[in-house]
């Protein structure tokens, strides 16, 4: 295992999707954060929205993709998708590493104590469109960001275990954001 794609907040957007995609094309598999193909009643129609199409290109990725339940997220959606909604978190270990991933919206801060007593190594979560890394008692905290709806940055996020470091990318520019070793 070398890398793991992290994407949240899509909001049906194929033109972001695509974009993040060039980012997240090399990767070993996509933890995907929620909130996949609906941009929900109290968000704006995102630029480039067309989910029957970022419908069809997840179901023919050539890769793993694990998608986490967002709010936005519907049982009709699950319909389509054909790889399973896991709710309310993802939880995996890969390279020795705990990993949980979440949209966001249904734990507090009282979580991270969770987490602690979990010896989790990453906690991952989306939901709020704004990226973020941050080192916390040894644990790695991202958010990804939103592609299709920032309040930041559009943005997507990389783990790369074989040069232990974690990154946000900006979608458009094709930068680094930020980047944090682990």
């Amino acid at each position: 295992m070398r890398k793991i794609g992290i994407i949240s907040d899509t909001h049906g957007s194929l033109e972001r999707w695509e974009m993040a995609w060039e980012i997240l094309k090399d990767t070993d598999f996509i933890i995907h954060c929620g909130d996949i193909f609906n941009h929900g009643p109290g968000n704006p129609i995102p630029e480039g929205y067309c989910p029957k199409k970022l419908l069809e290109k997840l179901n023919n990725l050539q890769k793993p993709i694990f998608v986490v339940k967002g709010n936005c997220d519907s049982e009709v959606d699950q319909t389509f998708l054909l790889v399973p909604f896991v709710s309310p978190y993802f939880l995996g270990i890969i390279e020795n590493y705990r990993i949980i991933a979440t949209h966001g919206h249904l734990f507090n801060d009282n979580f991270f104590e969770t987490v602690k007593k979990w010896n989790i190594n990453f906690f991952i979560s989306g939901h709020t469109h704004l990226w973020k890394i941050e080192k916390k008692e040894n644990i790695v905290i991202l958010n990804p960001g939103s592609p299709s709806l920032p309040k930041n940055e559009p943005s997507c996020g990389l783990i790369d275990f074989q040069n232990r470091k974690v990154s946000i990318f900006d979608i458009i520019k094709k930068t680094i954001l930020k980047e944090e070793k682990f």
